[in-house]
């Protein structure tokens, strides 16, 4: 059952468009992301949900029930919407129990208590309640603010780029906790944020956004594997794309070999195209004698992205073990390792020639 839903939804600031159309559908207990960089209007797209925008055109539903369309917006705190911000936004003169326990006025007491206890239990804060926020790690600040929004029971839950001020590490691991947190509590939830490795670890579904649109609304792998235009597949992921030619069958010619399209072309034998290789679609190999120079290498402890420039002097990503250690200017072999290729026409030599 859809609960949550948009229909072509525009917002302007003046003669800005900042959101143009978007329309979707979220289920109860799922967990989307609408992904995309600084500006492409995601986060003015969370607040129109939340009730603090209001919309010039289209129509937001919550289980069927309009909540804002053109002259009207149900205000926020009928919405029962719980809101996760970017810098927590906890009280600093509450306590941990305080702050979780702020919306809950309307329990007795023993209520709350046990509501708060409740929620320490589930973020892993148990014996915290007394501390204040400032005597918090960032990412237990953070598990406060999600025990916060959950505390009033609410049917949707949004958090904007909620771990934007947590490093790497802290990130990638508090992404998937709380996601099993969500999980957990059975709770719909829409995130937004800028890091696609964010998006992959929560949400069940993705959103790519850029200028006000989705570009694409599909799985994380799908996203990776099947990206619907050349924006999206130059947003996931890292990868390189090399000019290719169509060949008999629907079959590419690159300068590395010949592949096969995972994406169906309509171009006819001979079209130029684009072709995205991911890192991991080329294989180190010395005894091929196909050579490729490395002209750039970034150390990942286990593995080494190498990037190579190729004899024409395209280049391309390579991903190898990190025992693998060559110098820049260093040629060594490859070979391809894909059997099925994402390709996009080539734009800049033959409009609309593929796709």
């Amino acid at each position: 059952m859809a609960h949550l839903e948009l229909d072509r939804i525009v917002q302007r600031y003046g003669a800005h468009t900042v959101v143009d159309g978007v329309g979707f559908r979220v289920d109860t207990g799922g967990i989307v992301c609408l992904l995309g960089p600084s500006g492409c209007g995601k986060t003015t797209l969370l607040r129109c949900i939340a009730g603090f925008e209001p919309i010039v055109e289209g129509e937001i539903r919550l289980d069927g029930a309009p909540v804002s369309r053109p002259g009207f917006s149900l205000p926020p705190e009928k919405r029962r919407i719980g809101m996760v911000f970017q810098d927590y936004a906890l009280f600093p003169h509450l306590t941990v129990a305080g702050n979780i326990g702020f919306g809950l006025a309307a329990l007795s007491g023993r209520e709350r208590r046990a509501r708060v206890e409740e929620l320490l239990a589930t973020v892993g804060l148990s014996g915290q309640e007394r501390k204040y926020p400032h005597e918090l790690s960032g990412g237990q600040q953070q598990r406060v603010a999600l025990a916060r929004a959950l505390a009033p029971r609410p049917e949707l839950v949004l958090l904007d780029e909620p771990f934007s001020n947590l490093d790497a590490e802290l990130r990638e691991r508090l992404s998937h906790e709380i996601r099993a947190i969500l999980k957990q509590q059975g709770m719909t939830a829409i995130l937004v944020t800028h890091d696609q490795n964010e998006a992959f670890a929560m949400a069940d579904e993705i959103g790519l956004m850029a200028d006000g649109t989705i570009q694409q609304w599909d799985t994380p792998y799908d996203l990776y594997h099947r990206p619907a235009n050349r924006f999206v597949a130059d947003f996931i992921g890292q990868g390189a794309f090399l000019p290719g030619t169509v060949a008999d069958g629907g079959r590419i010619d690159v300068e590395l070999g010949r592949l096969s399209p995972r994406l169906p072309l309509a171009a006819g034998r001979g079209c130029p195209v684009q072709v995205l290789l991911r890192a991991n679609d080329i294989v180190y190999d010395e005894c091929s004698a196909l050579r490729a120079e490395v002209v750039h290498r970034a150390f990942r402890g286990a593995e080494f992205l190498y990037t190579l420039r190729l004899p024409s002097g395209a280049e391309a990503q390579l991903l190898v073990p990190s025992h693998h250690h060559h110098a820049l200017g260093e040629t060594i072999g490859i070979r391809l390792g894909v059997n099925h290729a994402v390709a996009f026409a080539d734009d800049r030599r033959a409009p609309g020639a593929a796709r």
